[in-house]
């Protein structure tokens, strides 16, 4: 199956961290894998979102047309890529910080209090990795062991001490599809 991911937040949030962890993963299982970023003027808090596909076959254009699946993190990136999914497609909400619904009944939406989850677990900044454990459950596009993996080919030396946080992130995001 070819995964056509479009995710989305501010500046800051780690949306493009995501992209590449999940591409790397891809790669690493021997798929073939585009990642595309694209930010705002910004430098933080501005808008940020990655294309990202997951194919068994060629990617012909990094670019995503129709999204199989979208990871929105505020308001703005669900008012601007919730039509993009296709009918069929999924729809993760970090319902932490977005207070609407979606308003889509021809795909599967799952609401994750991302940055809930990460506060409780005492650190604000892993709402990212909240999020992609809650995608990886539900699609399998790539397995949570690789990703893994590329989380602790990333996190070495001295910032391998937040590895363990960031695979409970995982484990509660995908908690939250379960």
């Amino acid at each position: 199956m070819t995964h056509e991911i479009v995710m989305a937040g501010f500046g800051g949030q780690g949306v493009m961290a995501i992209g590449k962890i999940i591409a790397e993963a891809g790669l690493k299982e021997g798929k073939n894998v585009s990642w595309l970023p694209s930010y705002g003027p910004e430098m933080r808090g501005g808008t940020a979102s990655c294309n990202v596909i997951v194919s068994a076959d060629p990617v012909g254009s990094p670019i995503v047309t129709g999204a199989t699946e979208a990871i929105v993190l505020n308001r703005p990136s669900l008012d601007k890529f919730e039509k993009d999914v296709v009918p069929g497609g999924m729809l993760f909400i970090n319902s932490s910080l977005i207070d609407k619904k979606s308003t889509r009944d021809d795909i599967k939406v799952y609401y994750v209090p991302a940055n809930d989850i990460a506060n409780e677990l005492g650190n604000g900044k892993i709402a990212n990795m909240v999020m992609l454990g809650a995608y990886i459950a539900a699609t399998n596009a790539v397995s949570e062991d690789t990703i893994m993996e590329i989380v602790t080919e990333m996190f070495q030396g001295k910032k391998a001490s937040v590895i363990p946080l960031n695979k409970e992130a995982l484990a509660k995001g995908a908690e939250c599809v379960k």
